[in-house]
């Protein structure tokens, strides 16, 4: 018997290791429509390694994020690379929005986008297109959370299926 324990185990431990070892592609992206600011407010949360990885092999940046090393570059290409990558389309029509900013949360970056300017009785849908790492990994999922006017939706976006619809 205790042969056996000892064999399960040592069947087992190589299998729950490559378990742990498994690496999980996702973003999440929170907007959020603020009648009295009227604008949209964005954030998304993406892992440092997997954009300090897309920055390197996109733009050939060493990023060095989260660091006293951080690249003076870095706002400049997330910013591009967002804009490539993001898109929102409210009533049909492109909208361009403003990188604000990042910080850091563990192994998180947070970046803050807004649209300002968008009356909120003019809103009647709200496109996302989010392409976010998936030109660099086949996996990444990007979760997408709309609100806007009491309406809520949630997305889970692949390379294959990279847009979400929210009609008001």
């Amino acid at each position: 018997m205790k042969v056996l324990k000892k064999s399960l185990v040592l069947l087992l431990l190589p299998l729950l290791a490559f378990t742990a070892a498994h690496k999980y592609y996702v973003s999440v992206t929170n907007i959020n429509y603020s009648e009295k600011d009227q604008a949209f407010q964005i954030t998304t949360r993406i892992f440092i390694d997997d954009i300090e990885a897309l920055l390197k092999e996109r733009y050939g940046l060493e990023a060095k994020l989260a660091t006293d090393k951080e690249s003076k570059m870095t706002d400049a290409y997330i910013g591009k690379y967002l804009k490539a990558k993001f898109l929102i389309h409210i009533n049909g029509e492109q909208k361009q929005y403003r990188f604000l900013g990042k910080k850091y949360d563990n192994d998180i970056m947070v970046c803050y986008l807004e649209i300002p300017d968008i009356p909120g009785n003019d809103i009647t849908s709200i496109t996302v297109q989010n392409e976010v790492l998936t030109d660099l990994y086949d996996e990444q999922q990007n979760l997408v959370h709309v609100k806007v006017k009491g309406k809520k939706k949630s997305f889970v976006l692949i390379k294959e299926n990279n847009k979400g619809m929210l009609n008001l």
